[in-house]
């Protein structure tokens, strides 16, 4: 064994004399029965029966600190093994407890055993600053044995928490997927994701990147995951009093988000199918808005592009006689176009948006009727009309 000097110790129990290992072991062995009443006595937790599994770990646990305590005496080794402390940890998370009636056990163990040594000072013939030495060396054993059960217990934590993320991640992304699960599918999903069945939900979509942060901002009764490459929170009962306020501070200072409509469990795909959907137009610059963007806040745009075919036809259907102008004078039929529309077909309305005198519209406008040949004058036309130039075309900006 080396030679243990001031400069070199690194453990306090390497200045106990090594002698009190034998003088002590009496004392230090013949605690562990006491011990363990005191700890069940004390710690409501472990009011439990020694005989099963529980016992055995406190047994285990308590005869291999005092036998790993005496060992070190005198000795500038570090823990020879901290694995039952570590597992102890573990055990107090998977039972649903708290860190502190083990903390609590640790406490109890030590000062128990402090009191049978104090007790007996006389019988083992240590001198004074060795007794001082020793109480420092076993509270400091203490605290690595505690410190042990407490890496175990956040060990056990994260693995609990992936568990959690993974169950959540299937529920989040079955939701997402058509046909709409079924009731005990769902119920069987959410009961193993810990997510309450809410009577109502929407699905908020924003970006993978924002997701975490987003997450945790989140009510908790919100189930976020990332599928297909983009971040999809499903809120319960989204209408509820309150909860429109906490959904925009989640967002507040970070990213846009969009919150599709509020639907039964049974309808999700409609909710999932209309947020993806307003989420695409945001990226492109379709929608307009930061922070909580509420997709049925924007309907006529979804509709507008939900089949790109069709609206690009009656886009050039519609404005095709504006192809035929010249830019300036398109320029000018579009923002008279506009303003009477607008206006609902008030002349004096639209000159007022327009800054020009209400003759000046209704000579455009009698211009623009020839053109369009018959259609501003038909209900259905002009609906038909306003939504083209809502769109705009392509091709007249190029023109």
């Amino acid at each position: 064994m080396r030679e243990v000097t001031d400069a070199s110790r690194r453990h306090p129990w390497a200045d106990v004399p090594e002698m009190a290992r034998a003088r002590l072991r009496s004392v230090v062995l013949g605690t562990a029965d006491e011990i363990i009443a005191t700890v069940r006595a004390e710690v409501a937790e472990y009011a439990l029966s020694m005989d099963g599994e529980f016992g055995r770990r406190i047994r285990l646990g308590v005869s291999v600190a005092l036998d790993q305590f005496l060992d070190l005496l005198g000795t500038d080794d570090a823990l020879p093994d901290t694995a039952v402390y570590f597992e102890l940890g573990r055990v107090e998370h998977r039972h649903g407890r708290t860190m502190d009636a083990l903390q609590s056990a640790y406490r109890i163990g030590s000062r128990v055993l402090w009191r049978r040594i104090a007790a007996e000072s006389d019988g083992h013939g240590l001198e004074a600053d060795a007794i001082f030495r020793l109480a420092e060396a076993l509270f400091a054993y203490i605290e690595q044995l505690a410190a042990a059960s407490v890496s175990g217990y956040a060990y056990e934590q994260s693995l609990a928490a992936g568990s959690r993320q993974a169950r959540q991640h299937a529920l989040v992304e079955r939701l997402c997927r058509t046909p709409a699960p079924e009731l005990p599918e769902l119920e069987a999903l959410a009961r193993e994701a810990g997510w309450p069945m809410p009577k109502s939900l929407a699905a908020l979509v924003t970006t993978e990147e924002s997701l975490a942060l987003v997450g945790r901002r989140m009510p908790p009764d919100a189930a976020a995951s990332v599928v297909d490459r983009v971040g999809v929170v499903f809120v319960p009962d989204p209408d509820a009093p309150g909860r429109t306020d906490a959904l925009a501070d989640a967002l507040r200072g970070t990213t846009t988000a969009v919150l599709g409509p509020t639907v039964g469990p049974e309808q999700v795909p409609r909710t999932v199918t209309r947020a993806r959907a307003a989420w695409s137009l945001h990226l492109e610059g379709h929608l307009p808005g930061e922070g909580l963007v509420r997709a049925d806040d924007h309907l006529l745009v979804l509709l507008l592009h939900a089949d790109v075919t069709l609206t690009a036809d009656l886009v050039a259907q519609r404005l095709e006689p504006l192809r035929r102008m010249t830019a300036a004078a398109r320029d000018r039929a579009v923002t008279t176009l506009t303003a009477w529309l607008d206006a609902h077909g008030d002349i004096a309305e639209a000159a007022t948006r327009l800054h020009v005198h209400p003759q000046t519209v209704r000579y455009r406008l009698a211009r623009l009727k020839e053109a369009f040949a018959g259609v501003l004058d038909d209900p259905a036309g002009r609906l038909e009309v306003a939504l083209a130039l809502r769109v705009g075309d392509p091709a007249l900006a190029e023109g």
